[in-house]
């Protein structure tokens, strides 16, 4: 953990922003799959020690993107996944030769980053709000890059 309480850094009146990176894997359990990583995100905010900033939530993959939806109501997620799924279907003329341009396409709308403000060391999001991992063509494992930038 780093200790940002010493940053004679105020309302971002330093030349400089302290960043600090983390890495978690997540595993997923099929070829489409929408998976919460909200917690696992408030957890790596948390061992960094970010108290006020923002966290960049990245995956680099290009089958695989982040988004942030409601995850109260697991409804959401199924009509999300159902959505795409009709937009981009598997059984297309698509030219990639490795059979998974579906998954690229949708991995490409979903967008491979978020940002989300955090302060008092928590995660700023709306009551209903959530981060997934959005996989297109799994299962297996995805990393997750995580930076917190100190404000």
């Amino acid at each position: 953990m780093i200790d940002f309480s010493g940053l004679a850094c105020q309302h971002g009146a330093c030349g400089y922003n302290v960043v600090v990176k983390q890495e978690i894997s997540v595993s997923t359990r099929s070829r489409t799959d929408l998976i919460d990583v909200t917690r696992l995100v408030a957890e790596s905010v948390s061992r960094m020690g970010l108290r006020e900033g923002v966290v960049t939530v990245f995956v680099p993959h290009t089958t695989a993107g982040i988004t942030i939806n409601e995850h109260a109501d697991p409804n959401v997620v199924g009509d999300l996944m159902n959505t795409l799924d009709r937009l981009v279907p598997w059984s297309a003329r698509y030219r990639h030769s490795e059979g998974n341009a579906a998954a690229h396409i949708k991995a490409s709308l979903m967008g491979s980053s978020v940002q989300v403000i955090v302060s008092s060391g928590r995660l700023q999001m709306g009551r209903w709000q959530g981060i997934f991992l959005c996989e297109f063509d799994g299962p297996r494992e995805r990393r997750i890059w995580i930076e917190g930038t100190a404000a």
